[in-house]
């Protein structure tokens, strides 16, 4: 007996089912031309400003070895009344297509492309899942380990949201490009050579039967240790932390790195625990917090004069988390995948958009540019020169269905990419809320290409379609759609 394969080693079934369907009916009317599909958010995540781009190599490698087992394509043969042959023209497809891609570790704003595919209609529509899941997941964490060690303050962020990850691999690779300074995850401090970190848990605490005792274990055993305080009562297990390193420096040399609240009043509590290492002459214990804090938690706790050195964060990494109480939304990113243009079997090109009032879709092979002082983001046509001094944001990252020399740099890397970007980006959309958007300008060229597109579509569809359809002021130089709240599943939108 072969040995079982592991769940997504062969992402050839790693689709919606509407891709293949639609790939069938590609297949059955001969409509196969090159078409390209833009990828991007129609918003910022957590009512911020910006988006901080992760996942492009997830997404490549997922393109690159997308293709069908034998099982696979018994399943798809027994699950819809596919043509045989049909089935086998999948056994051989593989992407051949081009893709061009903003590298991880660029700041993006709504509406502008993140990724652009171009490939025979049926390649790239089977991509489309695959994509979505890796650039929205990763992106969505990237960017909110972005937001939260920005409110830190340029105090560290560890990760550490194993247990509650949507996918822990791809949290702590996407925390770190965001700026988290390690995680508490092993497997991802051996696979990305990660700082690993982490205290002690309540339970070894509570396996002992004094504090005392649990401490002086702590301290006995590793050269420089912290101490959690939060266990019974952190006010008299201060007293206690501070006794005991001073006893294990004078008889083992043994040092006091830090000390972790993780529940209680992390202000007045870590006011308490400064005063006494201060009093005790140990100010170089540093104090750490965790306890599900976010990006607004922290910003509270330091308005209110928290003494907190570190912050460690879960859940609210673990799940791109949104915040409930002030009324922020979370937990995905909305990106979309759309066709914007297609060439015919007669070579005749077409834009291609979707109608549909603020999800009006902008058409045509883009690029987007950045002004050198972030003054303004242009999306226009490829064909249109570049704006001079410009910088070109979306780079050829695969042709002809492989990996461009380059094209994936090593994490250290993006990470410098990152925090560079972050740094430049104006403080005002680093704000937890942003009420002014990013400039992003369309260009005339490609306002008009759109409008064009319009009339063409309600021409074919009737005057049915204006009334429903037709969004002028999107069409506009300055601006695309509309931001709008999210709401429901997109997976079809």
């Amino acid at each position: 007996m072969s040995p079982r394969r592991e769940p997504g080693a062969h992402p050839g079934l790693f689709t919606d089912m509407y891709h293949p369907d639609a790939a069938y009916v590609s297949w059955v009317t001969g409509r196969n031309g090159l078409t390209t599909f833009d990828l991007y958010a129609r918003t910022a995540p957590f009512d911020g400003g910006y988006l901080l781009v992760a996942g492009l190599e997830a997404a490549l490698e997922f393109v690159e070895s997308f293709r069908y087992e034998p099982d696979e394509l018994a399943f798809l043969a027994r699950i819809r009344d596919y043509d045989a042959a049909f089935l086998d023209e999948l056994a051989t497809l593989r992407f051949t297509g081009d893709i061009s891609a903003m590298p991880e570790g660029s700041i993006a704003f709504p509406n502008e492309p993140l990724l652009r595919v171009t490939a025979p209609f049926r390649e790239a529509v089977l991509m489309e899942a695959g994509l979505l899941q890796a650039i929205n997941l990763a992106t969505l964490i990237a960017t909110k380990a972005a937001r939260i060690v920005h409110a830190a303050q340029r105090r560290r962020v560890s990760e550490f949201a194993f247990r509650r990850a949507q996918n822990p691999l791809v949290v702590a690779r996407s925390s770190y490009i965001g700026g988290a300074s390690s995680t508490s995850l092993l497997a991802a401090a051996f696979e990305y050579r990660l700082l690993a970190t982490g205290t002690v848990p309540h339970a070894l605490i509570q396996l002992y039967p004094s504090e005392e005792e649990a401490f002086l274990a702590v301290a006995q055993s590793f050269n420089r240790y912290t101490l959690l305080l939060d266990t019974y009562d952190p006010r008299a297990a201060i007293h206690t932390a501070i006794a005991v390193a001073q006893r294990m420096a004078d008889e083992l040399g043994h040092t006091l790195a830090a000390v972790r609240l993780d529940s209680g009043d992390l202000v007045a509590d870590s006011q308490y625990v400064r005063a006494r290492l201060a009093e005790a002459g140990m100010q170089s214990v540093r104090i750490l917090a965790s306890g599900d804090l976010d990006e607004f938690e922290i910003v509270d706790l330091l308005a209110a004069g928290a003494e907190i050195d570190a912050f460690g964060v879960g859940t609210a990494l673990g799940v791109g988390a949104g915040n409930v109480a002030r009324g922020v939304n979370g937990a995905t990113l909305g990106g979309v995948y759309k066709e914007v243009w297609y060439v015919d079997e007669d070579g005749e090109e077409h834009p291609k958009l979707k109608l549909a009032a603020e999800k009006t879709t902008w058409p045509g092979r883009k690029a987007v540019y950045r002004h050198p002082r972030w003054e303004e983001d242009v999306v226009q046509l490829e064909s249109e020169p570049a704006p001079t001094g410009y910088q070109r944001l979306l780079r050829p990252v695969m042709r002809q269905g492989r990996v461009i020399p380059g094209s994936l740099p090593p994490l250290s890397e993006i990470w410098e990419l990152a925090q560079a970007n972050l740094r430049a980006l104006p403080e005002a959309y680093h704000a937890l809320k942003v009420s002014d958007p990013y400039p992003v300008r369309f260009s005339e060229a490609l306002c008009s290409l759109r409008m064009e597109a319009i009339r063409e579509v309600q021409a074919r569809a009737g005057s049915g379609v204006a009334a429903s359809g037709d969004n002028t002021d999107a069409a506009g130089p300055a601006a695309g759609p509309a931001p709008r709240k999210r709401s429901g599943d997109d997976a079809a939108d």
